[in-house]
């Protein structure tokens, strides 16, 4: 069966872009009219539970997830490819690299989870997996790592917008996958070229962790800090998003 995905640009650039916990394909703000369709090949997909492909059973797991991008490339046609993983799709990105590293041009992480567990205290442990069914949570979590500085409307919008298109228990179960995978024995050393972007303004993924995870773990990763931005780069400050992005992987 073909996997459903949203497709921007035919350009020679190729790549695979994988959403956050709250996401989907289809939720990446303006950016998705800023992209350069002449120059990339943008391939958005969709994880099982989640928008499109809300009603495609599975386990809802990071390593199906790898499953399935590598599936999409070779639907597509694409030998190689780069990725572009946000947040939990950071950490999704890095099992894909794990499974085909031979395949993968360049990786990009936007506020990205790290390659090894994802540790929380007790608290953070109770907002994260309450948030599946409790709308509150979901909106706890989106104002802390946008450093509590973003308006109302919008706060409410992402938590709506997360709602309608991911199932619970899906959104539950990729939770305790991109928390409790460790794939950093994996990935130590592997030279393959790394940009993260960060938001001056995140509280849960600072700069200092990308720092001490990813900047430690690839030889060849520039770490890149957007000053107007959370955890939302593509929402928060759509240009300067595509402009970092775009230049590293056509460079």
């Amino acid at each position: 069966m073909a996997i459903a995905h949203r497709r921007i640009g035919t350009g020679p650039v190729r790549v695979i872009v994988l959403h956050d916990w709250f996401g989907t394909c289809a939720n990446w703000g303006s950016v998705l009219d800023h992209l350069d369709p002449e120059r990339f090949s943008y391939a958005f997909l969709d994880y099982r539970g989640y928008g499109e492909r809300r009603d495609v059973p599975g386990d809802h797991t990071l390593p199906e997830i790898a499953d399935d991008v590598v599936a999409l490339a070779d639907q597509l046609g694409w030998d190689t490819f780069s990725l572009l993983g946000h947040s939990m799709g950071g950490k999704a990105a890095q099992q894909v690299l794990v499974r085909v590293p031979e395949r993968i041009e360049k990786l990009v992480g936007i506020a990205p989870v790290p390659a090894a567990p994802y540790v929380m205290d007790e608290a953070t442990h109770a907002l994260f997996h309450g948030a599946a069914r409790d709308p509150d949570k979901r909106r706890a979590i989106i104002d802390l790592v946008t450093g509590h500085r973003v308006g109302r409307h919008w706060l409410e919008r992402m938590v709506a917008h997360s709602l309608a298109i991911s199932r619970p228990e899906a959104f539950a179960a990729y939770l305790e996958s991109w928390r409790t995978l460790d794939l950093s024995s994996a990935v130590k050393g592997n030279t393959v070229p790394v940009l993260a972007l960060v938001g001056a303004y995140d509280l849960a993924l600072t700069a200092e962790l990308i720092r001490d995870t990813w900047q430690a773990w690839y030889p060849d990763c520039r770490v890149v800090v957007l000053p107007g931005s959370g955890h939302y780069p593509p929402h928060e400050a759509p240009v300067a998003f595509t402009t970092e992005t775009e230049a590293f992987l056509a460079a």
